[in-house]
């Protein structure tokens, strides 16, 4: 399959598909109408015994007794029972909205919207990268030395990082020989072409979690400096997990920083997942067993511990987040399945730094790149996928619950070059 169909199956999704989907929700929705037209009937004619009945009923000679007992109730009985309140009115008015809204928030999102979701979300970086690729190809009609240099600056101004600028000229050098490009038109589509290769790098299912069969505990550990936003992550991936029907339990880790167990609570109370925690300056690997026992005991599917925001030059820190591991370890063979690691898209260069320390300490599995729809330098998930082989398997692509999303390399690059690509598509179609 050319890069370009791949592309646009991937981004717009595959509209065969997508008919087949559509007639089978249609027949399920017929077979609803039928049933409740079913029912409807059924209902009616259930209505019609019971006003028969009723009718029967308040004719006879003792219902008049009953009638006459009741015309002037007691008024013991009547301040018994209690009004309802406004409050309490306007309490269930909101929890059914809240209600209205999480089932809303579960549908299955479709494949342009979550498109729409990198290109939004990459908005900053795309209007500062992009925009001086396309002065850059307006400016060189001609493929030559000039405009790699050039190029090769403006990839290693967005946080690309330097060794995977070097292979990507290299990649391009060589596909424009092979192909014998004289001019830039149709040259953001090779680039980014040539991204998604060096990001995968022949491999596949890279965002999936390492997820337990049914019936087994799921151990995810989350590590990463303070403010990187690993709390509010924590939140948007177990409610992640719920929609899709696991039960998961929340342990709070963070005994260090003040307000940090309060925080997962709030998330906890928020998605609906218990949260196992111990008092502020406990022990982190004691509430990590806690946790583990009691997850295990309520037969969760998923247990996401948090841990303290360890900086990465606190070698006492460190040490403290391997006994955490080795506990983990312990109690359960083979855990954590997951160790993932926040980091914050604005830092640049210095995520780079953070995950490379953090890799060495808790063999990192997985990044989870936060903020990246708030920086202008959204290259670096090449770079640290190129440099550390980590991939990156989520992305924070904006402040709503949904706005976490696993990372895909085709919907990435299309949100880097995404005015030049949509030109590309068209002249593509055939």
């Amino acid at each position: 399959m050319s890069f370009f169909k791949r592309l646009k199956d991937k981004l717009m999704g595959n509209p065969a598909e997508e008919e087949k989907l559509e007639a089978l929700d249609n027949e399920q929705d017929a077979d609803l109408q039928e049933l409740d037209l079913d029912e409807a009937n059924e209902t009616a004619a259930i209505e019609t015994v019971d006003v028969e009945v009723v009718e029967q009923i308040e004719e006879s000679p003792e219902m008049e007794i009953v009638k006459e007992a009741a015309v002037e109730p007691s008024t013991e009985i009547e301040k018994e029972q209690p009004e309802i309140q406004p409050e309490v009115q306007d309490l269930e008015v909101q929890e059914l909205a809240v209600i209205e809204d999480t089932s809303e928030e579960e549908k299955k999102p479709s494949a342009w919207s979550i498109t729409q979701k990198f290109k939004a979300g990459l908005e900053k970086t795309r209007n500062s990268f992009t925009s001086k690729v396309n002065d850059l190809v307006a400016r060189y009609r001609k493929v030559d030395e000039d405009f790699f240099e050039e190029l090769e600056d403006l990839l290693l101004q967005a946080d690309v990082g330097f060794e995977t600028v070097m292979e990507l000229m290299d990649k391009l050098r060589f596909e424009v020989q092979r192909k014998n490009i004289k001019d830039t038109n149709g040259i953001q589509a090779v680039i980014s072409e040539k991204l998604v290769e060096i990001y995968e790098q022949g491999e596949e299912d890279l965002i999936d979690l390492n997820m337990q069969p049914d019936g087994e505990l799921t151990v995810i550990l989350f590590v990463g400096v303070n403010g990187v936003g690993k709390t509010t992550t924590i939140g948007k991936l177990a409610h992640r997990l719920k929609t899709q029907g696991k039960t998961v339990v929340l342990a709070a880790g963070d005994t260090f920083r003040a307000g940090a167990i309060d925080q997962l609570q709030v998330w906890g109370d928020r998605v609906g997942c218990e949260v196992i925690k111990q008092s502020e300056g406990s022990d982190p690997a004691a509430v990590m067993y806690d946790a583990i026992r009691a997850a295990k005991n309520r037969k969760a599917d998923v247990l996401i511990c948090d841990t303290a925001g360890r900086l990465q030059n606190k070698v006492n820190l460190m040490n403290e987040l391997e006994k955490v591991h080795r506990v983990i370890s312990r109690e359960i063979p083979n855990a954590p399945h997951e160790v993932l690691l926040a980091l914050d898209a604005t830092t640049g260069q210095n995520a780079l730094v953070q995950a490379q320390t953090f890799k060495e300490a808790t063999n990192v599995t997985g990044i989870v790149l936060t903020k990246l729809d708030g920086t202008a330098k959204g290259g670096i998930v090449l770079a640290i996928r190129n440099k550390l082989h980590i991939p990156v398997k989520f992305v924070g692509l904006g402040e709503k619950m949904d706005d976490l999303q696993p990372f895909d390399a085709e919907r990435y690059v299309y949100g880097l070059f995404a005015d030049g690509l949509d030109k590309e598509l068209e002249n593509n179609e055939d």
